[in-house]
Parts: structure tokens; sequence; C-alpha cells
């Protein structure tokens, strides 16, 4: 990750100099703020299924649509502190998403999405 940091000055100049800045700014953190609100939702109402899905299908989003592998960035336990959950309500989830042809797990943090539309079905939206 590199981390890229600007003085609230020429920030301010910027924006002074390119109205439309302002607004895609704004735009953006309403974005961010609509998904912490989703998130706040997943962590407080949802079941362990779902709350797994909806990350696997918040994972599987931010890739290219003809892209369904990929690599878990967290290992099982950070996804459980994450979720909220136990380390080993994880594993039977991911367990029981696998034996419901939904994903497959290669090398325990490899996912294959088999098929999106059931994962997406298994988030409760």
């Amino acid at each position: 990750m590199t981390i890229c940091s600007f003085p609230k000055s020429i920030l301010d100049r910027l924006i002074a100099e390119n109205p439309d800045l302002e607004h895609r700014l704004l735009q953006q953190a309403l974005n961010e703020l609509d998904e912490a609100r989703e998130w706040m939702v997943t962590l407080g109402r949802k079941t362990a299924r779902e709350k797994i899905a909806s990350f696997l299908y918040l994972i599987a989003s931010q890739f290219d649509a003809g892209s369904s592998t990929f690599q878990l960035p967290l290992s099982r336990s950070d996804i459980a502190d994450f979720l909220g959950l136990t380390t080993e309500t994880v594993s039977r989830q991911f367990t029981r998403l696998r034996q419901s042809g939904v994903i497959e797990v290669e090398q325990r943090r490899r996912i294959t999405i088999l098929d999106i539309d059931r994962l997406l079905d298994e988030t409760g939206t």
C-alpha cells in the first residue's frame, strides 16, 4: 500500500481551481459512509452464513467481472475478528458454502466463486 498525503491548503486550492473536484470528493465520502452503514447492518443483524457470504461478495465485487478467483487477504481468524464470529464458525460456513457449490477453496485462502448469483442470495440482501 502506498499512502499519499496533501496539506489541507493544497487541497483547498485544488478545489477552488476545480469546482467539480469538491463534488467528487463529497460523493466519495458519501459512498464510503454507505459502505460503513452496510457493514454495521452486516455485523449487527445477519446470520453467520450471511456475514461470510457478504464478506466474500465484497471482495469478489472489487475485481473485474470476469475474475472469480482471488486470495483471501485475511486469515480465518482475522475474518472471524472482523465479522464478530469465532474461527470455528468461519470454517464451518466456508465448508457449507463449498459443499453447496457456491465456492471452491484451494489451499485455505484461494477462493473461486462458482456461482456469484447464489453467493449474492446467501448475503441476505
